[in-house]
Formats: C-alpha cells, structure tokens, sequence
C-alpha cells in the first residue's frame, strides 16, 4: 500500500499543503484494481512513454518499466531531469547493494519534495515488483507533473479536471466530469488540441460513434505536432469498460504542460491589447480635441475682423441691414459655438480624468489651441461683439439725426430760395431816376421794409449754415452737394447785403428832393411787415419736423404748441387792425376822391397775401395738433415697450442669480450619493432649459425696442446683454458641474472607492476650502495632507515631499487643487494601476524572453489593428543580439506612459 501523504517538512509550497485532502484519498489505490490486467498494460505504457519523454533529453530511454530502473542509475536521471535538480552521485557497482544505495538515493529525494512513501522500499524496486514500481512512478507524476498544476485556486487532480472542462466547454458533444470514462469516445482529446491549434484539428469532421479514429487522430496529432509522445493505444481506452485513470491523467497532464505557455502568452497579449485599446482611445480623444478647437479658433478668427469692422452706411436702409445681420449672428450662429465650447472644455477635463485613471501623463495641446487661447479668443469675440452693437446703435441714431437734419436744412433752403427769388433784381432796378418826390418816398420807406425782412432772414441763413456745419460735423455722405448749396446761399445773401446796402445809399441821396408819403401807409406797411414775417415764421414752424425720444420731450413740444396756439387770438386781432389800416388809407381816398396808384408804395405786402397766410396758418394747426398727438401716442407706445421689457428682465435677471447661487451650493454640498447628486443637477438643468421660453420672450422684447429704437430704459438695471452674459454663463456652469461628478462617478468606479470614502474626501477638502471656491491654495492643500497623515512639514524632507505631491495634482502650475485632482490623488495612493514594467514584461513574455520582438511575433499574437499600431511606433532595436526587422518594445513601452518620446 502506498501513502502519497505530504509531509511537514520545510519547502512545501502551499501548493502542496493546499491540495493534501487529494492525497489522502490517493491512499486507497487498491491492489486488486492495480492488477487488473487491461489497467496494468495502459499503465505500463503510459507511465513508461511518460518516462521516456523526459529521459531522452538526457540522451537515453527505458523498455521495461520494472527492470530498467531496478539498479537506480534511471531512476535518478529520471528526478534530475524532471525536477532540475543534481542528486548524489550514483554507486557504479553491479552488486544488489549498490543497486539498493542508488534506489534509496531517489527514493530520499522523492521524501524531500514532501512526499511520503508509505510501503515501498528500495528493495521491492530493486527486485523489479511491477506494483511498487508503478506505484513510485505514479508518485513522482503526480509529485512533479500534476501537483503544481493551478487553475482559479485548485490544483493538482481538481485543478487539471477544472482546467480540461473549461477549455472543452464550447464543444459539442464533450462533457468533462472525470479521467476514464469522459475520454473513451476521444473527443475530449481533439476538443484540447482544437481549443489551442485549431489549424490542427478539423473538429466538426469527428464522429462521436467512431471513438478509435477519434483517439488515434489526437495521439498522431500530438505526438508529431505537440511533441506529445503516444502514451496510450485506442484500442486499449475503447476496449475497457472504465480507463485507467491515472494512465488518463498523466497522458492529459502533458497537454497541459504543453499548451501552458499558450495561456501565459495569451495573458500578456490581454494585457498589452488593455493598455494599447487605452492608449488608442485617449489619441482618437485628443485628435479630436485638437480638430474641435481649431475649428472652433478658426470661427473666432474669421467672426471678430466682421465685428471690428466699423465702415458705415450711407442710409438708414443699409445700416438697418447690418443691424439685422448682427441679430441672426446672435440667434443661428454663435448658440451653437457656445455649445461647442462648453462641450469642448468637457471633453478636455474628461480626457484628462481618463489620462490619470490609466496612468498616463496629462494631456497638452499643441501651441495656440490651449482652454486658455479659447477662453482668450472667446473673451476678444465678446468684446468685440460688445462694441459692435453699442457702435450700430450709435451708427443709427446719427443716421436718423443725419435724416432729419438733411430734411430741415432742404426745407430751410427752399424757403429761403423762395424768399430771395426776385430780390436781386428788384434791388438792381434804378426805379427812383425817374420817380416823384412821392414815389421816392415810397421807395425808401419800401426799402426800409425790405432791410427789416432782410434782419428778419438773417436767423434762417445762420439756421441753414448752422445745420450745414453739423451735417459735416456728422460725416453726411451727401455733405458735398449741402456745402454746395450752403456756400450759394451764403454767396447770395452777401450779394443781397451788398445790394441793399447800395440801394439804400441811393434812396437816401434823392430823400432830401422827395416828400413823405401818406403815414398811414407808411404805418400799413411797418406792421404788415413783422406780422407777415411772424406769419411766415409761425407757418415755418407749424411744418417743422421734430424727433424726440421720450415722453417728456413730445409733451414739451405739445406744451410749446398750446402756448403758440393761446397766441392766435391777439394775432388774429393784429391781422384785423393791420386790414383796417388799409381800408382807412382806401376810406380817406375815396372820400376825398384820390386816385390811388395800384398797391402800397412802401410794401408789396398786399391784404390778399395777409390773408392767404392767415389761412394758410389756420390750416397747418390742427394738422400739426395731429402729429403731435400722434407722436404723443408713439412715446406712450415706446414706455410701455419699456415697462414690458423692465417687468420680464426684473424676473428673469433676478432667477438666474438665484440659479447661480443655487449650483454654487449644490457643488460643494454634501447631499446623497454621486448618482443621487447627478440626478439632483439633471433635475437642475431641466429646470434651466425648461427657463429657456422667458430668455427668448425677451429676446423678442428687447427686438421690438431696438426696432422701435429705443435707446434707454429708466425703469430696469438689467440689460439684454446682461441677461445673455448670465444666461450663458449660468448654462456653462450647469454643464461643468455635472461633468465634475460625472469624472467622479469615473474615478469611483475605476478605482473602487466607496461611497463613504467619497464623502469622507469631500468633507475633507470642503473643511479646508474656507472660501468656498471649489479649490484649495497651497497651504489649504498642505494642512488638508497633514490631517490625513503626511508627513509634509515645513522642513526641507517635508517640503521634498509635499512638492512632488503638488506636481501630481497641479501638472500645470495652476497654483489651486480641484476637487477632481485631490480624489485622483488619494484613490492613486490606494489603489494599484498598470505600469510601464508590466507591459514591458508582457512584452517580453510574447518575444521569448529575448529583448527585442518581431512584426510576425506582434501579428501572431495581438489583434491586427494592434499589431500594426505597435509596429508603426517601435523604434528599432540596436542591441547586441539583435536581428533584421527586431524592434524594440521597452522605449516603446516607457513612451506609453510618459516616461520617454517614441
């Protein structure tokens, strides 16, 4: 009876201790079975082609397995070559106690490998007992071939059946459940070979009813391919009612010991397609932040020279158009580029979060397309967008004030051009050579009338010259051809002086040799005069334009109106003592029979024209009441524009500082898990975007203003750009928040943090956040690190430490800690990653352990994609072993991680 019992002894691997409950059952090897015939033959060949296949490195073999080893000299070969190891030198005698000395020297060596050998002895070997030898052959197979055998901790006998299930499991017709009965149909063995060489093996071809063509396929394909010598006959399996298990499990050991190098380079293979899938995820990341940026820069840049250009408009039409271009760049094409700025800055702060997660070092964009060169663009484009509206708005104001200004100075004009018509040549004519002393009189008193119509004038002239000066001052486009017609009227209005003043010159030379004329209508003509000037003024004024902005400016000029309107009565009243001054002179004439020449001698102002004006002045005043009433109710239209906007802007601008406050708090609050604080600001974000309505209702509001050019508004702070900087910037805060807890349900998860750790470093970093920024200042970082335990005090060790602790959290110098950087921090000091010595071994698994691998090895082993994208970025080996085509993996692996450039 043997006894496979392990012993105490020191250097027993776990392996050994683990697995003794499987030994102990080995101990019923029962004799009877043992001398079965059918089981002893199989074991024979077995145990003796498993003998064998280990001898012939050695240069030798066995025939017969209880002769060959009975004078030891075998048998120790056999334990040095299985277990690597020398044993004492073997006695050369041919005498039975030389035989015996080695026998015991193997037998020893078995004992100290923790086995005990129960019952057999060097003298039952020596005298070739078929039972004990194979029962110590059993022994040292399952000692050096079957025992270190570890599959998801079990091992030996379980472990290989756990092992053989697992790799069968997809195939039909296989059912693993033991090492007899499982294998006769040979299945099971083409199943193995297939799982790993499946070039071998034409699996679906095998019939489970033809068992020997099954077995004898497997053996042939393994002994030529695998190196698997045959160790069992087909007929043999398929002939006895249950195979010899220990004949099964040792011929089945081998192909585990052969296909156990497959399985660790599939493991390094997994490992370096892990590491190289991270790899190539956080590239196709960064490309695409960098394609997204530059197109987002190059928007920046072509927008910002349209909105600096300040190149006006000739008219109000054209002007109107730019305003209206600048309104459909507010509503179509700079929504979207908010967007694709916030969502870029997310895709940056996640790809960094994933950069650290895998252990690899902080992404830097290339030169110019930084988050800070796209906030600095952004922060021009507003700028610039900033001016451009306050400049279009200036731009139409001056051009209605130009619109109305050159309207004024056409009309002024053409009165003036309808007054001066004729005077040149009436102040030409030499009319007093041939005149009586009456006519001259007349004349001169005629003349006088005419100078006090001339001073009279002189205020439109400087009204004309004045609104001309202003018109340039204003930059009309059309100022050439005002300062044309202006200088002509200056021009003429010398010539009229110069004129008047020589006529009168005249009049007055002749005025000695002349008699006065009748005083009465002399006193006719000095006050049809002035009142006809008045008349002429007052119907100038009734056909003034006017341009006002505000209530009060329309209610002025009503006020002005009415005033000049309580005036109409006492000039009514003059109009008819003017009239009557007539009618005495035509009454006095008549009855003192007087033939009167046609008109007044001293004024061409007839009593027809008087009346003409009169009426004329009669009919603009209630077409001027109309306008200004309809101005009135234009300005009343204008408040209440005003007060809507100021209602809808005093509740919207106060709801998104109230929202701004609110995510304020939720972003340092310490409210449920992660997902329930993501649901919190999902709910959050809802409520902004359902808010979205009231910011456009007031977009349309504030439209309706600017068309109705409205410029200010007494009775609201806010402004639409105001409620736009907020609106935006409340949204971008909403997005930048979530992906914060977003990155932090990331790192959770990768890094297997709890949710009470999670809280535990919030409380942590909020209690030394004291100004509730959302990031700690050096020295909050380093009293935060000190009440966690670090050793970082101020002394030249602690400070070594807490500046290399600083680079990690703050790659860029940022001068702050964020709430992401710190739970990277300590989930990195908790938790293990990949390293560059990992995958460097990996690598060196798949080459053979040389220090350089081949593009066939990389293509044999890895993914294609994989392979190739290895392939593109290894340099090439220049070692002293190296070979044509040899690259070399350990830069290449460094790079990955940051520690050196490909």
């Amino acid at each position: 009876m043997v006894d496979y019992h392990m012993t105490g002894g020191g250097g027993v691997s776990p392996n050994l201790q683990q697995d003794g409950r499987y030994m102990e059952q080995e101990e019923d090897w029962d004799r009877d079975l043992l001398l079965d015939p059918a089981w002893e033959k199989q074991q024979r060949k077995t145990f003796t082609a498993w003998c064998n296949s280990h001898l012939r490195k050695a240069g030798t073999q066995i025939e017969n397995i209880d002769e060959d080893f009975r004078d030891g000299l075998k048998l120790m070969l056999l334990l040095e070559v299985i277990s690597g190891e020398r044993l004492p030198k073997p006695e050369r005698g041919k005498m039975r106690v030389h035989k015996i000395n080695n026998v015991n020297k193997a037998l020893d060596f078995i004992a100290s490998k923790g086995v005990k050998l129960v019952s057999i002895g060097a003298e039952e070997i020596v005298d070739g007992n078929a039972k004990m030898t194979l029962g110590m052959i059993w022994t040292i197979i399952l000692r050096f071939a079957i025992q270190d055998i570890s599959v998801e901790e079990t091992s030996a006998k379980e472990g290989l059946l756990l092992w053989c299930q697992r790799k069968t499991a997809p195939y039909k017709n296989v059912n693993v459940q033991n090492f007899h009965i499982s294998w006769k149909d040979g299945l099971a063995f083409n199943a193995l070979i297939h799982r790993h060489r499946p070039e071998l093996i034409e699996y679906d071809k095998l019939r489970k009813d033809d068992p020997v063509t099954n077995l004898n396929n497997a053996f042939e394909v393994a002994e030529k391919y695998l190196d698997i010598p045959k160790m069992l006959d087909a007929e043999d399996i398929v002939g006895t009612l249950r195979p010899d298990e220990k004949a099964i499990m040792t011929y089945v050991s081998c192909f585990y010991h052969a296909f156990s190098g497959a399985q660790k380079a599939e493991t390094a293979a997994n490992r370096i397609c892990k590491v190289l899938a991270v790899n190539q995820e956080n590239e196709h990341l960064m490309e695409d932040y960098e394609r997204l940026a530059s197109d987002l820069l190059e928007w920046i840049r072509r927008t910002i020279p349209w909105l600096e250009n300040r190149q006006p408009e000739k008219t109000m039409n054209d002007m109107q158009q730019k305003l209206e271009d600048f309104r459909d760049y507010r509503r179509v094409h700079k929504p979207p580029k908010v967007q694709e700025k916030c969502q870029l800055e997310i895709n940056f702060n996640t790809l960094q979060t994933k950069l650290r997660l895998s252990n690899r070092p902080a992404f830097m964009p290339s030169e110019g397309r930084m988050v800070s060169d796209i906030n600095n663009g952004w922060q021009h484009l507003e700028q610039a967008e900033k001016g451009y509206e306050e400049w279009l708005l200036i731009e139409i104001r001056r051009l209605a004030r130009l619109d109305h200004l050159a309207e004024k100075f056409s009309q002024k004009a053409a009165i003036h051009d309808n007054w001066t018509e004729g005077k040149e040549a009436m102040l030409a004519q030499k009319d007093y050579e041939t005149a009586t002393l009456a006519d001259i009189k007349a004349l001169l008193k005629k003349h006088e009338a005419f100078e006090s119509d001339l001073a009279a004038h002189q205020d439109r002239v400087e009204q004309i010259a004045a609104i001309a000066q202003e018109l340039n001052e204003l930059d009309y486009y059309d100022s050439p051809s005002v300062n044309a017609r202006c200088q002509k009227i200056c021009d003429q209005w010398d010539v009229l002086g110069s004129l008047t003043h020589s006529r009168r010159e005249a009049l007055e030379r002749t005025e000695k040799h002349l008699e006065a004329i009748d005083q009465l209508y002399l006193e006719y003509a000095k006050r049809a005069a002035p009142f006809n000037n008045w008349m002429g003024g007052a119907t100038e004024d009734l056909l003034d334009m006017f341009i006002v902005h505000t209530i009060e400016e329309i209610e002025g000029l009503i006020a002005a109106h009415e005033q000049f309107k309580s005036t109409l009565p006492d000039a009514d009243r003059e109009r008819e003592a003017i009239l009557d001054i007539q009618s005495q002179a035509q009454k006095i004439a008549d009855i003192n029979h007087i033939r009167l020449a046609s008109g007044n001698p001293y004024t061409s102002i007839t009593p027809q024209t008087i009346n003409s004006k009169w009426e004329k002045v009669q009919e603009l005043v209630p077409k001027r009441d109309n306008a200004l009433r309809e101005e009135q109710e234009k300005q009343h239209a204008n408040e209440r524009l005003r007060l809507q906007f100021a209602k809808q802007a005093n509740v919207v601008g106060p709801w998104i500082q109230s929202k701004m406050e609110e995510i304020g708090r939720i972003a340092i609050e310490l409210n449920g898990t992660l997902e329930d604080q993501m649901n919190h600001l999902r709910q959050f974000e809802q409520s902004v975007i359902n808010y979205k309505p009231n910011i456009d209702a007031l977009e349309q509001q504030h439209q309706l203003i600017q068309e109705a050019l409205i410029f200010d508004n007494k009775h609201t702070n806010y402004t639409m750009e105001h409620i736009r900087v907020g609106w935006e910037h409340l949204a971008t805060t909403v997005a930048r928040t979530i992906n914060e807890v977003e990155n932090q349900i990331l790192t959770r998860d990768a890094k297997g943090i709890s949710q009470e750790q999670m809280h535990e470093y919030r409380a942590s970093f909020n209690h030394f956040d004291k100004d509730h920024t959302g990031a700690l200042g050096p020295e909050e970082f380093k009293a935060c690190l000190i009440s966690l335990g670090y050793d970082v005090e101020n002394d030249r060790q602690g400070d070594a430490e807490f500046h290399r602790i600083m680079a990690s959290v703050d790659p860029n110098n940022s001068g702050s800690v964020t709430f992401q950087a710190f739970i990277d921090f300590m989930s990195k000091e908790t938790t293990d990653t990949d390293t560059a010595d990992q995958v460097i071994s990996s690598f060196k698994v798949l080459a053979g352990d040389k220090n350089y691998i081949t593009a066939a090895e990389l293509c044999r082993e890895l993914p294609p994609d994989q392979a190739e994208y290895c392939i593109s970025r290894m340099a090439p080996y220049h070692g002293p072993d190296t070979v044509p085509g040899a690259l070399d993996y350990k830069s290449f692996s460094t790079a990955l991680y940051g520690e050196s450039d490909l």
